[in-house]
């Protein structure tokens, strides 16, 4: 049997923001109706602090496949203009165990997050939404940017982030890259003090985003801190928030934000409405009206590396273009 491999360039170019969403959405619909197996994440930790390797099996009953994702997590490479996330999703067949596919794992996990918060900022913003607020500026912060941009009529994006300079460059090529209005913020409060929607996308282990600085009626998606001894917000933000997941395991293990608001005592499980896939599925309320602030916590699940695999090996068979564009290779073992 042939197994399709395809580079960080080839699943960039085949897996558009727009498709992503929707086979997120088709993954968080069946991890909602128990259709998928997502067992605990396990990492190795390395001897520089913040490295580690993680390895994420699952399996999903609609096309039914399995597959396991392997990634190194090296957050300094952004300084030296590289991926943070490098590694492999590996894809099989149900029937008789056969891998079928072999997908860049960055760029899937870049994607497939922002395709992630953009299905729940589809589900949970309001529809009038126009400024967005993107705290962070390394390649989660542009994916975020392309994916809001698809769910929302974004018009203007404030950006901060640790350097001034970085942040006025990031903001300069994406505002040519989309033609919209960008500009980079002083601080965290400036850049969040008129947004209806808000992006965390930083690797921070100390809140940088304060509950009292939020607007009314704002819509958050926290990305960025998807280990415990992470956190990008702080526990006032948990609190005042309507607050939803990808998948409430996950959130109960890894989210350190959560966490720390939970074992203050400020909140209880309960506090968690639901998955997106809850609200999609009619499961779960929404926001409740245009005051509310809404919050999505992310950690990232393999469900959304699944169906993206899945949709990109539809696509490298099924697809006369994609086929005919010299990116799709083959091998066999």
């Amino acid at each position: 049997m042939s197994i399709i491999v395809l580079d960080r360039h080839a699943v960039e170019t085949l897996l558009p923001m727009d498709e992503c969403i929707d086979a997120v959405a088709h993954g968080m619909a069946r991890t909602a109706r128990g259709g998928t197996r997502q067992p605990p994440r396990s990492r190795l930790d390395l001897p520089l602090p913040g490295n580690l390797l993680s390895m994420m099996p699952g399996w999903i009953d609609e096309p039914e496949a399995f597959g396991i994702k392997v990634v190194s997590v090296f957050p300094g490479n952004f300084n030296v203009g590289l991926p943070s996330h490098r590694g492999l999703v590996l894809l099989f067949e149900a029937v008789h165990g056969a891998l079928v596919g072999i997908f860049d794992g960055g760029a899937i996990t870049a994607i497939r997050t922002a395709a992630a918060s953009a299905l729940a900022t589809r589900l949970l913003s309001r529809p009038d939404a126009t400024r967005l607020a993107v705290l962070g500026y390394g390649e989660q912060a542009e994916q975020h940017v392309a994916a809001m941009l698809v769910v929302r009529p974004i018009s203007h994006v404030a950006v901060w982030g640790r350097s001034p300079d970085k942040a006025a460059d990031f903001c300069r090529r994406l505002s040519e890259k989309h033609g919209i209005d960008m500009e980079p913020a002083a601080s965290v409060q400036e850049a969040v003090a008129k947004a209806d929607i808000i992006c965390t996308t930083t690797a921070s282990r100390e809140p940088i985003l304060q509950g009292a600085w939020v607007p009314e009626g704002c819509h958050l998606n926290i990305v960025g801190s998807s280990f415990p001894q992470n956190r990008e917000i702080d526990a006032e933000t948990v609190v005042r928030s309507r607050f939803y997941v990808d998948y409430k395991p996950s959130t109960l293990a890894l989210a350190g934000d959560y966490q720390d608001a939970l074992a203050r005592g400020l909140i209880d499980e309960n506090h968690i409405i639901g998955g997106t896939g809850d609200v999609l599925e009619g499961l779960a309320p929404g926001r409740g009206d245009a005051r509310d602030i809404t919050l999505y916590k992310s950690v990232g699940i393999v469900a959304q590396d699944l169906v993206a695999a899945q949709h990109l090996l539809n696509k490298a068979l099924n697809d006369p273009a994609a086929r005919d564009s010299g990116l799709v290779q083959s091998i066999r073992l």
